[in-house]
């Protein structure tokens, strides 16, 4: 019987720690205004207009969405609104954003479109505090704090409601010790489940966000196909943290995820 004792203990412990490890920071005064809108994934994209477009973003602000869109850092330190490292996909070009600068942006067509890869001040001049934005930090080549940097100065001055998130937790910490203010989130799914080439160490890190502790952020946003998740649950629960969900693709989805109290953010559809 000790044993089992001895072994309840042990597990409750690990619980207790776990709990302890996902807790962020809560009440955030910035995420009032960001409840209660859907977020256009990349912008309002499709019939013509490609991602992460300035066509894509007026068609969001003028159906009453806000936006959730990309940025990287270009050559010459300004920040361009695109989702790839890689402008392959996009604009058909083997040629990496961070290798560019901004008076190359035009040279490249969008999904064989008219429409080139704006650079954030565009955008916010567009939205001038009209709808608010889910801006994600794309980190590459161990640009992380230049990037994060860059973008919060841009937006020192910009009258609308953000928050800022990444995928790469070097970014919100690097926002938690520089820019407390900032209202800042983790981005994460379920790592496990995929073939990454992240280390299994760190997919088990951020798919159970284990360091949450350590960068404290306002909200954690979720991919909406892995969002059960024991973790997903205290962190949202427990700790009373804003969950933002990512991309809903029904109409019958983002009925669930708002009921269930997420933020989301949706593609190829209208809600």
């Amino acid at each position: 019987m000790q044993i089992v004792y001895g072994i309840l203990i042990a597990l409750g412990a690990l619980l207790l720690l776990y709990a302890m490890s996902v807790m962020g920071r809560r009440n955030h005064p910035g995420l009032k205004p960001l409840q209660g809108w859907s977020y256009a994934h990349r912008g309002l994209h499709g019939e013509g207009r490609p991602e992460n477009s300035m066509a894509a973003f007026r068609a969001a602000l003028e159906q009453g969405y806000g936006i959730e869109l990309d940025v990287h850092l270009l050559a010459d330190g300004n920040l361009a609104v695109i989702h790839d490292p890689s402008l392959k996909r996009t604009a058909g070009a083997d040629v990496l954003i961070e290798d560019l600068k901004t008076e190359d942006l035009p040279n490249y067509r969008l999904e064989g479109t008219d429409e080139v890869i704006p650079t954030f001040r565009q955008v916010l001049e567009l939205f001038d505090g009209k709808a608010p934005i889910i801006l994600e930090l794309k980190a590459e080549r161990n640009n992380h704090a230049a990037l994060t940097d860059t973008a919060i100065a841009q937006l020192k001055d910009y009258p609308g409601v953000y928050c800022v998130e990444s995928f790469d937790p070097r970014c919100v910490l690097h926002l938690k010790k520089h820019h407390r203010h900032i209202v800042r989130g983790q981005l994460t799914e379920n790592f496990l489940a995929g073939k990454g080439k992240l280390p299994w160490v760190l997919k088990a890190l951020l798919t159970h966000q284990f360091g949450n502790f350590l960068l404290m952020p306002d909200f954690v946003s979720y991919k909406f196909a892995d969002r059960k998740t024991l973790g997903n649950f205290l962190v949202r629960k427990l700790w009373k943290v804003q969950g933002v969900t990512w991309t809903i693709k029904t109409p019958e989805d983002h009925a669930q995820a708002v009921k269930e109290g997420w933020i989301p953010i949706f593609e190829g559809f209208r809600p």
